[in-house]
């Protein structure tokens, strides 16, 4: 977003102006991250997530790196090539162990993302490419995860693999002949493993191309805030250097702390212990779950166990993808005029006793096995989970009264003196209203 007030670059040094003419690539830097980008004075420590997942996705791929240097991606060794890289490169479990945890704290660091961009309805006019650009993020984030976990061949490694790439099969026509030619067989095998190992090692760099697109796309309208008001003047903003590389930089050196502390004393609490047993495709794990990550959507798709005019897999298979595909709609689903969840007071009710609890429900059932109770509470969770985002919020978006907004962000942080219905700090919600957002 283009701000008058903005701090144009001036380079002083002769050889910065020098580089400025041939290729400005300080410049570029300077309006992205540093003092020539105006931001929201008010926004909170939950705005530091989007600078940890850019970490995050920088770590795993300089540890993914590394690590394909020593990996060796055939059935036979892979498993052996692991316990290679702990006991016998240098630093080699050091480089394990930050890209394993590394993953989790990826998934964490976006969830939170996510759920605050869900609260302050981030998603709405004029940010709806930069929501639709992340939710693109998520799913590769996904796709990445999964082929990942494959790759040490362990117990869990390859049954994860034969059912999820079953999954496929349930699609009517084609869902076999598409299972057989992911995996390069009939059953996950060399064939496959080399695919995903592929696959795993191209796809942080297309995420990392998507995720310039969601900064240059951030950049064209600016940050929202938590008021959700637009910045109307020079007061509602501060530079982004100093301000928030420091900010930033606290919340980076908080989330190292609690990073290393899982690297280097609780390595394995994220992991699954079956994974440290070789590959063996005539003993089935007696409890066969995916990484914690993908626990709401394996519960998602556990809660179908009834044929109904198409097979329970297929249901399955085809609510679980849909518990992301509805998110592209949200920007179309959510009507209300208000973005943020502070001045929403129906919508903050639904969202932190309805969703928070369903999300709760989903990562505890996903894990728990596949009997009851969690089969029963998977499936009320998941009918909530739908309703949540296709009914209640598109009526609720509509019938509920927000709360007075503040007139403008400076107005939020200083505080306006209260006087009659329409005063001139507020912007009251109802017959007075004015175009809020």
């Amino acid at each position: 977003m283009s701000f008058p007030w903005a701090k144009a670059y001036e380079p002083k040094a002769p050889l910065m102006r020098f580089l400025d003419e041939r290729l400005p690539l300080p410049r570029f830097v300077y309006n992205a991250v540093g003092a020539g980008y105006p931001v929201p004075r008010n926004l909170s420590y939950f705005w530091n997530f989007g600078i940890l997942a850019g970490f995050c996705l920088m770590l795993q791929i300089v540890t993914g790196i590394v690590l394909a240097m020593h990996y060796s991606a055939n059935a036979l060794v892979a498993f052996n090539s692991v316990e290679h890289i702990m006991r016998d490169v240098n630093w080699g479990w050091m480089l394990r162990y930050a890209h394993a945890n590394g993953a989790s704290f990826f998934f964490v660091v976006v969830y939170i993302h996510i759920f605050r961009g869900l609260f302050y309805s981030s998603y709405k006019a004029p940010r709806e490419m930069i929501w639709l650009l992340g939710v693109v993020i998520f799913l590769l984030m996904m796709a990445t995860a999964f082929m990942g976990y494959v790759l040490p061949w362990g117990q869990m490694s390859f049954w994860g693999a034969k059912v999820i790439t079953g999954l496929f099969g349930a699609i009517p026509l084609v869902g076999e002949p598409l299972q057989v030619w992911l995996l390069g067989g009939y059953a996950p095998d060399n064939a496959a493993l080399n695919r995903f190992y592929s696959l795993h090692f191209l796809l942080p760099f297309v995420i990392a191309g998507v995720v310039i697109l969601h900064i240059w796309a951030l950049h064209i309208p600016g940050s929202s805030n938590p008021t959700g008001v637009e910045v109307k003047s020079e007061s509602d903003t501060v530079p982004f250097h100093p301000y928030y590389t420091a900010k930033d930089g606290f919340g980076l050196g908080v989330f190292l702390l609690i990073y290393c502390l899982f690297v280097f004393f609780l390595p394995n609490n994220l992991g699954h212990p079956d994974n440290y047993i070789p590959a063996n495709p005539l003993s089935t794990p007696a409890h066969i779950v995916p990484e914690w990550y993908f626990w709401p959507f394996y519960a998602i798709l556990r809660a179908f166990t009834s044929d109904f005019l198409l097979p329970a897999k297929l249901w399955g298979v085809l609510a679980m993808f849909s518990a992301i595909l509805c998110w592209f709609f949200l920007p179309w689903l959510d009507r209300s005029p208000v973005r943020s969840g502070h001045y929403r007071p129906l919508f903050r009710k639904f969202f932190w006793f309805g969703l928070i609890p369903c999300m709760a429900v989903l990562f505890y059932c996903g894990g728990a096995p596949a009997e009851e109770p969690f089969v029963m509470l998977s499936q009320i969770a998941t009918a909530y989970y739908f309703l949540h985002f296709l009914v209640i919020l598109p009526i609720v978006s509509l019938v509920e009264r927000p709360e007075p907004l503040p007139y403008s962000i400076t107005d939020a942080v200083l505080g306006t003196p209260e006087n009659d219905g329409t005063v001139k700090g507020h912007m009251i919600q109802g017959e007075n209203a004015r175009p809020a957002v």
